[in-house]
């Protein structure tokens, strides 16, 4: 059966669209077409002028809805993030693990090999974030369980995991050759973060072969005019990089700048948490943030299309580019290639929100989630 979507504003590869109705057929959108030509054999969905975009990726999420997968790494807890992103318009993710003892990143590579047998479909595997940092740059991170990597330890956890390790965050500085080359080869994601490389540091790895940053201007040196530091090597050197928009992390002015500077290589995350009193991280929310018992900032409080409407509402983006930021540039950097555009061969994973930046519906590979067609 082809399925039609139409009276909608369609968001995708940076414009939004009147006019247009997207065919769906089994997992895949087969085709967008202006309304009238809609075929008489689709049954129509009238989406009531809501905007439609490509469902939104968040590459670096520790737990949802009281349960935090990073201190305490249950299927539960997966399944709850799971539950909760899609109901934010959420259709893939990387469970994030920040730094702590092997005992909790086993578990959570062997809850993470359990639970893709049974997820619906957004789960997309782990992000390591850690332990392998730079402890001047630790930030949250409990400087005890950080070290150095060796490739023994990698190369256990990575066969173990048996693909479900997707991305890990490292201070590429400290970290020998063989490492990062075995990390590039098994086809998993590099991201420098909690790092305290220098200028010249940065420019000899980043894309060389390290593809990405973390969270940006977080846990890193900041730039001087005589000691300019790691970030204007992100910026002239231009790899993928996350940002954390919540106003808190990073204030809106630096925002701009980073759009400016890093343009389509500028992508959001949420680095959100919940609440936890046990564990390494016992993270307390504080009006819209969340930090430890001793007042450090940890993770945010955002969803996906929040980040987005923050750009929008705080740094001047387009809407169109801001969902860009969430969904098409983050799809690229984890080879999600069927993902991140409204188009004819992409997935049907999408999000439907109005004006207010509700979310309407969430739509998953065909699946619609909030009502049978």
């Amino acid at each position: 059966m082809i399925t039609a979507l139409h009276n909608l504003k369609l968001v995708s590869n940076g414009t939004i669209t009147d006019g247009k109705a997207v065919l769906i057929s089994g997992d895949k959108i087969i085709n967008v077409i202006d309304v009238f030509a809609i075929p008489e054999e689709a049954k129509k969905k009238d989406m009531q002028g809501a905007y439609l975009a490509p469902g939104l990726i968040d590459l670096q999420i520790y737990g949802s809805g009281g349960k935090l997968f990073a201190g305490t790494p249950e299927v539960a807890a997966l399944k709850r993030m799971e539950d909760d992103l899609l109901s934010q318009g959420t259709i893939g993710f990387f469970a994030t693990i920040a730094t702590n003892t092997n005992e909790i990143v086993e578990q959570g590579i062997a809850s993470a090999k359990a639970f893709r047998v049974e997820a619906r479909g957004n789960f997309w595997g782990l992000h390591l974030e850690g332990p392998y940092l730079n402890p001047a740059k630790k930030g949250a991170h409990p400087e005890k369980y950080i070290k150095k990597a060796t490739l023994a330890e990698i190369k256990s956890w990575v066969e173990e995991a048996d693909g479900v390790i997707k991305m890990i965050t490292i201070a590429p500085e400290l970290q020998d050759q063989e490492v990062i080359d075995y990390l590039h080869e098994q086809g998993i994601i590099i991201s420098s973060g909690h790092s305290n490389a220098t200028y010249e540091q940065g420019k000899a790895f980043l894309n060389k072969p390290i593809p990405a940053v973390t969270h940006l201007f977080n846990a890193m040196p900041q730039m001087h005019h005589r000691e300019p530091g790691y970030i204007p090597a992100i910026f002239e050197e231009k790899p993928y990089t996350s940002i954390v928009a919540d106003g808190n992390h990073v204030d809106w002015p630096m925002i701009r700048l980073a759009k400016r500077e890093l343009g389509d290589k500028l992508f959001l995350i949420t680095d959100a948490v919940t609440a936890a009193n046990e564990g390494a991280y016992q993270h307390q929310l504080v009006g819209n943030k969340y930090v430890m018992p001793d007042g450090t900032l940890s993770g945010s409080s955002l969803t996906m299309l929040k980040a987005a409407q923050n750009c929008v509402e705080n740094c001047g983006i387009a809407l169109a580019e801001a969902i860009n930021m969430a969904s098409k540039y983050p799809a690229e950097l984890a080879k999600a290639n069927k993902n991140g555009q409204v188009a004819a061969g992409f997935y049907a994973d999408l999000i439907v929100f109005d004006s207010n930046y509700g979310v309407k519906e969430t739509i998953l590979k065909g699946d619609f989630l909030t009502e049978t067609i």
